[in-house]
């Protein structure tokens, strides 16, 4: 395998992006994340101030994040111009009553490129240049799920449908070579091995419908989950949010929960399942799936939370989804209070080399504890935390 060379890279995409834009102006979004925060920086360094830079505020970004990312850029040493757009409100429009997780990503997209579109029409632009890399493509045209950024590769005419062109200098990198030349630009470590944050920002880790209260206690479970994980350096960390409601499916509950006992060498009695109404994104045979969500939750015969190794409850889970096909994904129960309250938070993290597959992290858990009682103390609308135990596959990275 060819070693790939980041300063080469660097030198041919200057030039092929000068040859490709030429004294046109450009439009950029950014998002925080290494791929467009890469791609402005790379292109800026091409045609300077005939490129604009814009950060889209569509509800989705952390807390704080779209100042965050426009004061880092816009200082010493890249001295990138930022604009945010302020278009909450549009985003929460178009996305009101949406449940299913294709609907939403393609609502996202379409109407991302629409204030894409007017955006650089206002600004004098007839080229949008994307942060695009190979995985979206592939994972895009593959079937296992839409990329909000990949339009030409599926057949959608960018100049036709949105008025501009695309221009995608990063297309044949994957993640790692990304973070390659992001250092090799000079990125702060804090950007250049940041990790990977959707399109459709947090928009992917509402599951179901997308509510204001429901999108404000992801943010703040965000807030706490990331910040924990990090000493770690997972491949990718987050926390997600779904609706507390539940499915009845009697028999499989038992049997389920049969299964855990005798995994966990535990009682069945100590054994709580839900099978949640919502459902989540899953790869099979390279191509996405729509599945079941299982909660579980074991407890000791004191009351506390029954705490095992990681292999256990990978084990556990394969177990439950080969037996159990229509499951896309089984979370542990690390926290839950007696009473039933709106929503339940899930906790993701896992170790990736090229986002293809990842593996579930090892997290110890006092940390898993800290996240979960933080959780509860600001977030008092949340019944449970669980840790989400499976892998890519059977699980996609994201929920949607």
């Amino acid at each position: 395998m060819e070693t790939f060379e980041p300063k080469s890279f660097v030198e041919d995409s200057i030039a092929k992006i000068k040859q490709q834009i030429s004294e046109e102006k450009a439009l950029v979004a950014v998002s925080g994340g290494v791929d467009s925060t890469t791609c402005a920086v790379l292109t800026h360094k091409a045609i300077g101030n005939n490129l604009v830079c814009v950060i889209l505020d569509d509800a989705f970004m952390r807390e704080g994040e779209p100042e965050y990312v426009a004061e880092m850029l816009s200082k010493p040493p890249f001295n990138v111009p930022m604009k945010i757009v302020d278009v909450k409100e549009r985003f929460l429009q178009a996305m009101k009553g949406l449940m299913d997780a294709e609907e939403k990503r393609k609502m996202f997209r379409e109407t991302f490129y629409q204030v894409l579109g007017e955006t650089a029409k206002k600004e004098g632009c007839n080229i949008l240049v994307q942060g695009t890399i190979k995985a979206d493509i592939m994972e895009t045209v593959s079937g296992v799920k839409t990329q909000h950024n990949v339009l030409e590769q599926v057949g959608i005419n960018p100049m036709r449908r949105f008025g501009f062109k695309v221009v995608e200098p990063l297309a044949t990198l994957y993640k790692e070579q990304v973070r390659m030349v992001a250092r090799y630009l000079g990125l702060s470590e804090e950007f250049s091995e940041r990790q990977p944050f959707p399109g459709p920002g947090l928009s992917v880790r509402v599951v179901g419908e997308i509510r204001a209260d429901k999108l404000e206690t992801l943010k703040k479970a965000s807030t706490i989950a990331e910040r924990e994980l990090a000493q770690y350096k997972p491949g990718q960390y987050f926390a997600v949010i779904i609706d507390n409601e539940e499915v009845s499916q009697q028999s499989k509950v038992v049997h389920i929960q049969e299964v855990v006992a005798r995994l966990l060498n535990v009682p069945s009695r100590n054994v709580w399942l839900t099978i949640f109404k919502d459902k989540a994104t899953g790869v099979e045979g390279g191509k996405r799936r729509y599945g079941e969500i299982v909660g579980v939750k074991v407890q000791t015969t004191n009351g506390r939370v029954h705490q095992t190794v990681l292999q256990n409850l990978v084990s556990l889970q394969t177990r439950i989804i080969t037996e159990n096909p229509s499951v896309a994904r089984v979370f542990y129960a690390i926290r839950d209070v007696t009473e039933k309250r709106p929503f339940v938070i899930g906790v993701r993290s896992v170790q990736t080399k090229n986002f293809l597959t990842a593996g579930v992290s090892d997290i110890p858990w006092t940390t898993l504890q800290k996240i979960a009682e933080e959780i509860a103390e600001r977030c008092p609308n949340v019944s449970t935390v669980y840790y989400d135990v499976t892998p890519k596959p059977p699980a996609t990275i994201e929920m949607e």
